[in-house]
């Protein structure tokens, strides 16, 4: 727990080190939350719609809650992943001793699962996935201990923030009806087996149909078929995911590999030197310590590989393929891996007390090893590129968020810029369009107006026809109009991953190349409100008037 805070420490750090900072997915799934404070804020906003109308009950309600004490989200957001992580750090703790009861361990997993959470993004979000973590493990506790009622609540609440993670508890109750005996697979005769894992089922079911009953606005699911035609799925798109190369697609792709970039592989080497100590327990006794209980890692590892590949079958309608398994197979190999280098520390220091030679110089070398080991797991960040990885965005332009701060309410911004992206979480104010994070291309209803905004957007910006961007403000009533100075050059365009993504980027990239002077380049200079940086602001009732 001490690592666990440690770690969280040196997240806040970051996130306190300026008063515009704000972690990257939160700019998506946490700004619209501040409508609890403000009901004013973000008035027919189709971007905080959509968040608002996808995120889960308990994620949304449990900030709601504290919204109403007068805590602000965005704070309570960068607080929200110490607390998370240090009931995950106790629960994968109690986990690993009713599997391998050697505190050693234990705090070598929860060691591992803590370095795992801080070199990736999931928990210091804040958002519905980082509360998988603590619910899952505790389900996993409850589960050893066979209390059914914490084994429920553990569920119940899951499906309230996490619903991905109540399938992979479903797999594993059904997998805890079978046996390996003999050399052959048998089901259990004990009845109360079958009762407890009916009723955590019936549970699971029932949290469940509450989304399967929910219709979406924004629905139907785009299919496969669909997403294939789309450059935002490509290996160059935002949310790539069909790619030409096998392994990436299949185990590190970040949408659809089964263990995205988990910073490091410490404990899946570990893990892996695990299946063959297992095999010679005389030279690594502390293997007998290992109990019956350690096939949950296995019944793990099946129920989200399963679910891995129902969510490939049924591509976007179970959402995304990692979801079942980057999470859950960290904690997997965090335990195994923990368990296989408490084993290996023994099997050292065993190794040195019962060798017929020289007993005392063995015994220092197997301390001197042991000690640098065990050193090494726990100053391993240190090595790392970048630890801990919190993703925070820190503004840069604070003048520029003051100024639309002090507009009124219902303004709307229309800017191809990325730093459009910042402005509903350091302004509370709404965009037309945004960035990185904000076109989510999986409900067709909503990405579809996405879709035609920035087409209509690309097109007004760039197009030589003054008429044709006074019809664009017209039509999306637009207040503001934000612009970068280099935004006039082709590789304004062809550098940025989002705006090349969409048809009408072409069309623009032909008008600088031919020397057509964009009508909105004209009105900068006559528009301007205000400027800061590489930044210009235009009132856009000001556009195409004369005057």
């Amino acid at each position: 727990m001490t690592f666990a805070i440690i770690y969280s420490l040196l997240g806040l750090r970051i996130g306190f080190s300026s008063y515009y900072v704000v972690q990257d997915d939160a700019r998506q799934h946490v700004f619209w939350m501040r409508r609890f404070l403000d009901p004013g804020l973000f008035p027919n906003d189709l971007l905080a719609d959509y968040f608002q109308s996808v995120a889960p009950l308990g994620y949304t309600n449990l900030y709601r809650f504290f919204a109403t004490t007068g805590i602000d989200p965005m704070l309570l957001n960068k607080f929200i992943p110490t607390i998370l992580g240090v009931i995950t750090t106790g629960f994968c703790f109690g986990t690993c001793l009713q599997i391998f009861p050697i505190p050693l361990a234990g705090f070598l997993t929860t060691l591992l699962l803590n370095q795992y959470l801080w070199l990736r993004d999931d928990l210091v979000s804040g958002t519905a996935v980082a509360f998988f973590y603590p619910l899952f493990t505790g389900f996993l506790f409850y589960l050893l201990r066979r209390n059914l009622l914490l084994v429920c609540v553990a569920i119940a609440l899951l499906g309230l923030f996490y619903p991905q993670g109540v399938f992979i508890c479903a797999g594993i109750l059904v997998l805890q009806l079978v046996r390996w005996q003999h050399r052959r697979i048998i089901f259990t005769q004990n009845r109360r087996d079958y009762l407890f894992c009916a009723i955590a089922l019936g549970v699971a079911f029932l949290v469940l149909s509450v989304y399967a009953l929910k219709s979406s606005e924004y629905g139907p699911v785009i299919i496969p078929a669909e997403a294939r035609t789309l450059p935002e799925f490509r290996s160059t798109g935002l949310s790539q995911f069909f790619v030409d190369i096998p392994q990436h697609f299949w185990f590190t792709g970040q949408r659809s590999g089964m263990m995205p970039k988990y910073g490091t592989i410490l404990p899946i080497v570990a893990t892996l030197l695990l299946l063959p100590m297992l095999l010679f327990p005389k030279v690594f006794p502390l293997i007998k310590q290992l109990t019956s209980q350690g096939w949950l890692l296995v019944q793990i590892t099946l129920a989200s590989l399963g679910m891995f590949f129902v969510a490939h079958a049924l591509l976007f309608r179970l959402h995304l393929p990692t979801r079942y398994t980057e999470h859950s197979l960290r904690i997997v190999t965090a335990i195994a891996g923990g368990i296989a280098i408490a084993i290996l520390l023994d099997g050292l220091l065993h190794w040195a007390a019962h060798t017929k030679q020289n007993t005392k110089q063995y015994q220092w070398l197997a301390l001197g090893i042991a000690t640098l080991l065990l050193t090494a797991v726990i100053i391993s960040p240190a090595f790392l590129e970048k630890f801990p990885k919190t993703d925070y965005v820190i503004g840069k332009f604070p003048a520029l968020y003051e100024f639309f701060a002090q507009q009124p309410k219902d303004i709307l911004i229309a800017s191809l810029t990325e730093e459009t992206a910042n402005i509903p979480s350091f302004s509370q104010r709404s965009i037309l369009v945004g960035g990185v994070g904000f076109p989510v291309p999986y409900h067709k209803g909503y990405y579809a107006q996405i879709r035609q905004r920035t087409n209509d957007l690309i097109a007004a910006q760039y197009s030589p026809d003054l008429q044709q961007v006074r019809s664009f403000i017209q039509k999306y009533d637009i207040d503001y109009w934000l612009i970068e100075a280099s935004a006039w050059h082709p590789v304004y365009i062809t550098r940025s991953r989002w705006i090349r993504q969409y048809d009408a980027a072409n069309q623009a990239i032909s008008f600088l190349h031919q020397g057509k002077i964009p009508a909105l380049a004209n009105e900068v200079k006559r528009c301007s409100v205000f400027e800061t940086g590489d930044f210009v602001v235009l009132q856009a009732s000001c556009i195409g008037t004369k005057g």
